[in-house]
């Protein structure tokens, strides 16, 4: 697949001369390169869309151009079926460690601000919703269809999914990013990016949010601190009970991608080792959320 998608990348239209593309690792979604062309450097992302995850690539076009448009991201260079050209940033890409730093999460929450309130002013075209509860509800039923090896636990987890849509309630609707890995942010010295709009659409804020946290491993008191910058208030207990279900379900969500990944991904990564990992998370996550609720 390396060597098909190298190819591709090579031969794009856009190029003013002979390319070599050079994969850039990271990625478990798209196959990923840097190119030099003509004195300048870009990123190719290599990917169709799929459906089994809902990733459809006009949608991660036209967030990646809003984005641009906002400040947010590098500009698109090039765009064609499964092919997405990027302006290359010279930059150090964060892991959680970076992310957890003092000061870091003043530059994270004005971004995400921008993300949920700016953006939807220039997307171009129709967009999709990414409501985790119904992603989660479409996993289950891939899964059952396609026999995946943890088919028997798929009742209890949709009944703890059931419990978790309960538990987050009412929820404002913005433009969400949906995926803040900590490799989705880049520095570059002066300022933060936000890349990989893949899974971008309609959202809670509090996904964002919880999502963010889990991935970087957040303790409570970040947690709060991270709460509190964005909503400019204090954190009282039905705020902190949304955001703790909503937790819970991005936490699952990441679990049932990999399950299903590990049927449909051609990509060559470990999708049974992250799915155990996540689920351990998960499962230690929400059994604090369900001591907190009934305390």
């Amino acid at each position: 697949m390396i060597s098909e998608a190298k190819s591709k990348a090579a031969n794009l239209t856009c190029w003013k001369g002979l390319v070599d593309p050079e994969p850039l690792g990271g990625g478990i979604t798209n196959t990923n390169f840097t190119v030099e062309d003509a004195g300048k450097k870009y990123v190719v992302r290599i990917g169709e869309d799929i459906p089994v995850h809902g990733v459809m690539r006009f949608n991660e076009l036209a967030a990646s151009k809003a984005a641009h448009t906002v400040g947010l991201s590098p500009e698109v260079i090039h765009s064609e079926q499964g092919v997405l050209v990027l302006q290359y940033i010279e930059s150090r890409t964060y892991d959680a460690e970076d992310i957890r730093k003092p000061g870091v999460l003043e530059k994270i929450v004005p971004m995400l601000k921008k993300v949920h309130h700016e953006i939807p002013k220039h997307l171009n075209g129709p967009s999709l919703v990414f409501w985790v509860f119904q992603v989660l509800r479409s996993y289950r039923g891939t899964l059952r269809q396609d026999g995946s090896r943890i088919i028997d636990q798929l009742d209890r987890l949709e009944s703890i999914a059931n419990d978790l849509e309960q538990g987050v309630g009412p929820i404002q609707l913005v433009f969400g990013h949906n995926d803040l890995l900590p490799a989705n942010f880049l520095d570059d010295g002066n300022r933060l990016w936000l890349l990989d709009w893949d899974y971008a659409g309609f959202n809670s804020p509090l996904f964002d949010l919880s999502n963010l946290a889990s991935n970087n491993e957040f303790d409570e008191d970040m947690e709060r601190s991270l709460l509190e910058m964005y909503f400019e208030k204090s954190v009282d207990k039905a705020l902190w009970q949304s955001y703790s279900a909503m937790k819970c379900s991005s936490l699952l969500r990441e679990t049932m991608w990999s399950m299903v990944s590990e049927i449909h991904s051609p990509l060559d990564f470990d999708f049974i080792a992250y799915t155990t990992e996540n689920l351990e998370r998960f499962e230690g996550v929400y059994e604090s959320y369900q001591t907190n609720r009934n305390s």
